[in-house]
């Protein structure tokens, strides 16, 4: 048995020096930074900042860092290419870092079917129309990786979602999704050191 907790995953073991690949999603640009769709950014920010390291521009249209959480190594990406291009970035760290396909990679996301702050653990299923995923899946061929999302909440309607995630957040929710990504960045700790079926048991549950 391997890293995510299933027998499976013992193939990406052996074929990389790290044990997962977390990809925080959002845009590029001082201008998207704070807003709802990069709260998944934010988090491998945390991650890095908890590790003594900080994220570096790379060679595959990523920023990264190379740490240490736990007894574990990980790989920690902030694509920067747009949200709805996020799986070219993907597909170069995964060949790039020696990961046998989607095995130890993590992502993280906003989510606007939870409620603001809601985090939440999953894998595979649907893509939720997030552009992110979309291009993740396509370009990796699979939806069957590893999860984080991050609870937005849904805009007063469809035609306005796009302004709903890109938008400066209000400072009472801001202090919400403040909490929600250190709780993320808590999660991808546990799903590191006990796999992803223990740790949904746990956050899944809060």
């Amino acid at each position: 048995m391997g890293l995510l907790g299933r027998s499976g995953d013992s193939a990406r073991a052996k074929s990389s020096a790290f044990d997962a690949l977390v990809v925080g999603l959002g845009n590029p640009g001082k201008q998207y930074a704070r807003t709802r769709h990069n709260v998944g950014e934010e988090v491998v920010v945390e991650l890095a900042r908890r590790a003594g390291e900080s994220l570096k521009a790379g060679r595959d249209s990523a920023l990264v860092a190379e740490v240490r959480l736990g007894t574990k190594r990980a790989v920690l990406a902030f694509p920067t290419t747009f949200m709805n291009e996020s799986g070219q970035a993907v597909r170069k760290l995964v060949k790039r870092y020696g990961f046998a396909g989607h095995e130890g990679l993590i992502v993280v996301q906003d989510e606007l079917d939870l409620a603001p702050g809601t985090v939440r653990l999953k894998v595979g299923g649907g893509l939720g129309g997030h552009n992110g995923l979309r291009s993740i899946t396509s370009h990796m061929g699979t939806q069957d990786y590893v999860r984080v999302r991050i609870g937005v909440g849904k805009p007063p309607n469809k035609e306005q979602g796009a302004d709903h995630v890109l938008r400066k957040v209000p400072a009472a929710e801001r202090q919400v999704l403040d909490v929600a990504v250190n709780v993320a960045a808590d999660a991808i700790e546990s799903i590191l050191e006990i796999g992803i079926d223990a740790a949904m048991n746990k956050y899944n549950s809060l």
